[in-house]
């Protein structure tokens, strides 16, 4: 009988740590992206932390933490921080992690190159095809953006 109850502590124990751990993956897994034109990134869970940047519309974040209406976010470059959860949104987004990206006409490296965008520019994505994301840009831009040049 004392097996018995060990036993059943023990699964009981091992249930709820991986409930946890799941959680924990569930929630470090959640990508939002920002919703309003600028948002303040901070070093606390509130206003009266301190801004350390800001980020335009559309800006893509891995929710790392939830305090109340905050979430600590970690951005494409490992950075971290805090935003208020008003300001994100389940938008599909991506940002570009390199120098001088091609945004093209079509889903093709024959495309005509409409722009060129520098590392950081954010995006809502519109559509894929293949190896091509179809992008927007909050100013209303709109072309096609080769995959492994965004996160």
């Amino acid at each position: 009988m004392y097996h018995l109850k060990n036993k059943k502590k023990f699964i009981i124990s091992a249930c709820c740590i991986f409930v946890l751990l799941c959680a924990g993956i569930a929630l470090a897994s959640e990508r939002l992206a920002v919703r309003s034109s600028i948002a303040n990134l901070r070093n606390g869970s509130g206003t009266k932390y301190k801004v350390l940047w800001q980020v335009e519309k559309y800006h893509p974040f891995l929710v790392i933490n939830k305090k109340k209406n905050w979430y600590e976010v970690k951005d494409f470059e490992g950075d971290t921080a805090w935003i208020h959860n008003s300001l994100l949104g389940k938008t599909d987004t991506v940002i570009s992690i390199k120098s001088n990206c091609n945004v093209r006409s079509k889903p093709d490296i024959s495309g005509d190159i409409l722009l060129r965008v520098e590392r950081g520019v954010p995006f809502k994505v519109l559509g894929r095809k293949g190896d091509w994301i179809k992008i927007e840009h909050a100013d209303g831009d709109v072309g096609w953006i080769f995959k492994k040049l965004v996160w």
